[in-house]
């Protein structure tokens, strides 16, 4: 069995209406992978699985949460061996925890993205590409800062945000 982590793009299904974290180790689990468990109510798990390729994965879970939730959402799929390189790739370590973010992406970016995201940023923000994945340091809260919207599946491609807490949290989980 390897182990795999598994990220939402967003777990929002109506206003005032999120998915539960239960119902989302119970989705995992009835398609057949084991020991599901979460991280905080963002649309994280990790579970164990048979080796497959990721996106094989991403479209069992796909379906599975269009049926049981009926509402389409992206995920994007990591073994865990891969996403402790992830953990360890981050180019920000020394930032604040939940002002680094990464965008984790299905397929990987190349260096041309960050000349496109740059106009977004201001001289404060410090951007990189380590294996395909867009790491950010936000120096401020992200909230604040015209390139978080520019961050669309649109100009980028399938992928979704976590903070570098999130990151070192679900590299502990698989440990």
């Amino acid at each position: 069995m390897v182990s795999y982590v598994a990220l939402l793009h967003s777990i929002v299904l109506a206003p005032g209406r999120r998915v539960v974290m239960s119902d989302l180790r119970d989705m995992a689990e009835g398609v057949g992978y084991s020991n599901p468990r979460t991280l905080v109510s963002t649309g994280n798990i990790i579970f164990e699985a048979t080796a497959a390729p990721a996106g094989e994965i991403e479209a069992k879970l796909e379906a599975a949460f269009r049926e049981k939730f009926g509402k389409p959402v992206d995920i994007v799929v990591r073994s865990g061996a891969d996403w402790l390189d992830l953990a360890k790739a981050n180019p920000f370590p020394e930032g604040e925890g939940s002002q680094v973010i990464v965008r984790v992406m299905r397929n990987p970016l190349d260096r041309s993205a960050l000349d496109a995201l740059r106009k977004y940023a201001y001289a404060s923000q410090r951007l990189a590409i380590s294996s395909g994945d867009l790491w950010i340091d936000f120096a401020g809260r992200p909230s604040e800062w015209r390139l978080l919207s520019a961050l669309t599946t649109k100009r980028m491609g399938v992928g979704t945000l976590r903070n570098w807490n999130t990151v070192r949290g679900l590299a502990e989980m698989l440990r």
